[in-house]
């Protein structure tokens, strides 16, 4: 496997024919518990031979990157958006060629993409918090590793602000 320079991550689709690039830190680490995302989840699952999405405790990983640090490198004619209805702005980007969810990301103009955390290739940036948590399975522990938040903390929506003045200043 190729070492990756410094400030790179690589993503890929379980099969290798797409394949992502993000450069620069991540604005955050998270794994989200929201109904979406489960819900998501359970359908992509659901398709042919795709990789598990959630976590065995129903969160969903994400690495979110400033827009403008995110390059598809191959494969972008396989990549196909899963709406779970005609009507949200968010899309989960899934590789046709093995049903692999690659990143998240919106219709309505927001400036950072979420790299699913099972993509990367090597480590992932380590998880800094779980958010929308009020959301996961009844069944299921809550693990105590990082910061729990109910719904979206003010810290990770305030990371969200950062990337983008970040992104206004360096034009």
């Amino acid at each position: 496997m190729p070492e990756l320079r410094k400030g790179e991550a690589t993503a890929r689709c379980v099969c290798g024919r797409v394949e992502i690039e993000a450069t620069g830190a991540p604005i955050t680490s998270i794994v989200c518990y929201c109904n979406d995302c489960q819900e998501a989840g359970r359908q992509i699952e659901a398709m042919p031979n795709a990789p598990a999405v959630r976590d065995p405790d129903g969160g969903t990983g994400y690495v979110a990157y400033r827009k403008d640090r995110v390059s598809f490198l191959k494969g972008t004619a396989l990549l196909k958006k899963h709406k779970l209805d005609g009507k949200s702005p968010t899309n989960r980007v899934v590789a046709t060629c093995c049903n692999s969810p690659m990143v998240l990301n919106f219709d309505d103009g927001k400036w950072w993409v979420d790299i699913y955390r099972a993509r990367y290739i090597g480590s992932a940036p380590a998880v800094q918090m779980r958010v929308c948590t009020k959301f996961k399975p009844d069944n299921a522990p809550l693990p105590d590793d990082v910061p729990s938040h109910p719904r979206y903390p003010l810290k990770f929506l305030g990371k969200l602000v950062g990337a983008r003045i970040a992104m206004l200043v360096s034009r």
